[in-house]
């Protein structure tokens, strides 16, 4: 979730250092998480490891978190679900100057582990940095800078790890968790919405949640190490690094999605209702089909041609459909094609029935899009009930 903007602070070092420095003292290993920033990308939160050798001067800080800027085809890449995360290792004083200067607080906390699981997590951390490993593919929800931590505790402790049961009819989506983190920034709720498919309205467990890092904070709290049937929490209690006020998002009604786009449909019924000439009309639905027909070739980018699996099955194409572009090009050509305005308008009906059955998986700023594209798309579907389409006749 953390972007090191900073490639050249990180320091790859080896970590079979660590390993041949453990025969005089045994690491301490400690989970960092960091609270969200105001930046989009570090709204989540993000999680490190901290590897320090007692009477030595080695203290490093793991970072899964780590991508390029300056990687060719940087935006496409990314859009296509093709980005490359990696590795980086700092130094402590380092990460924590980043953390400073970005005022956010940083929790630390000791990982339970005995000297033989902690040689095993070294060991995965070394295969990790050499230059064949060090890089992955990122996935937002399976496998990013905290699921990463996750999975090298789960193979360093085994079986002997064990994770709190939670009822089954507690367990939220991945959706309802991410936009709790995004619920005071709503333009970006709103686009995310837009953006995310069914994968994301799948149940995620306690294990799942730790793709975001204060839920591992939460969860690996919670979990308990099996040693020789005693019960052990796996990780201590958090000790504040760094603390900082949480960043107050302003975030007033009138500047929210919902309240602009519910005043663009009251100012376009009026419109619709009040002129009758052919080039208003024309005018008004030459850009509002085009920023539509945009929408839609996002959501068919998104839905067909990335490799991000949570947007895929998106349901926002049944009302944001590539038909919508025939019906721009129906304006731009003066055709009375009206099947094509019809399908948009009986999609959008569609649309809202399913927004009925399935209301957690639509934005409530959904609404007066669709009813604008209704709107619009009745009067140039030639329909006898709709008095508004003869002033187009």
């Amino acid at each position: 979730m953390k972007n090191a903007r900073l490639l050249l602070l990180i320091i790859l070092l080896p970590v079979s250092y660590i390993l041949s420095s453990q025969q005089s003292q045994v690491p301490e290993v400690y989970l960092l998480t960091c609270a969200p920033g105001t930046e989009t990308y570090s709204i989540y939160g993000h999680s490190a490891l901290r590897i320090v050798i007692p009477g030595q001067n080695n203290d490093r800080v793991y970072n899964w978190g780590v991508f390029d800027f300056s990687t060719p085809n940087f935006v496409w890449k990314f859009a296509r679900g093709r980005l490359e995360y990696m590795l980086g290792v700092y130094s402590f004083d380092r990460f924590m100057q980043e953390y400073f200067l970005e005022q956010r607080s940083v929790y630390q906390q000791k990982i339970n582990l005995d000297t033989a699981e902690i040689q095993t997590l070294v060991s995965l951390i070394n295969e990790n940095l050499k230059p064949e490993n060090i890089k992955y593919r990122y996935d937002f929800f399976y496998d990013d800078c905290s699921t990463r931590i996750r999975d090298l505790l789960e193979t360093s402790v085994g079986s002997k790890l064990i994770y709190p049961p939670e009822p089954p009819e507690e367990i939220p989506t991945f959706r309802m968790k991410v936009n709790e983190y995004q619920q005071p920034y709503p333009w970006l709720l709103f686009g995310v919405d837009l953006l995310l498919g069914t994968p994301a309205d799948k149940k995620a467990g306690l294990r799942d949640r730790m793709f975001l890092p204060i839920e591992m904070k939460e969860g690996l709290s919670d979990a308990v190490v099996n040693r020789n049937g005693k019960m052990i929490p796996l990780l201590s209690n958090p000790s504040m690094m760094l603390e900082f006020d949480p960043p107050e998002a302003v975030n007033h009604f009138f500047t929210s999605p919902l309240f602009i786009l519910s005043l663009v449909l009251i100012i376009l019924i009026i419109l619709s209702a009040a002129v009758k000439g052919n080039t208003v009309n024309k005018i008004t639905d030459l850009v509002l089909f085009s920023v539509f027909s945009v929408l839609a070739l996002i959501i068919l980018f998104f839905t067909f041609l990335t490799d991000h699996d949570q947007t895929k099955w998106n349901l926002n194409i049944i009302w944001l459909s590539p038909f919508i572009i025939m019906c721009l090009i129906s304006i731009i050509f003066n055709k009375e094609w009206f099947i094509w305005f019809r399908i948009v308008f009986f999609l959008v009906l569609v649309s809202f029935a399913i927004q009925v059955i399935f209301p957690s998986a639509f934005n409530a700023a959904f609404i007066p899009l669709e009813l604008i594209l209704a709107v619009r798309c009745s009067i140039r579907s030639g329909f006898n009930w709709n008095p508004l389409s003869i002033y187009l006749t």
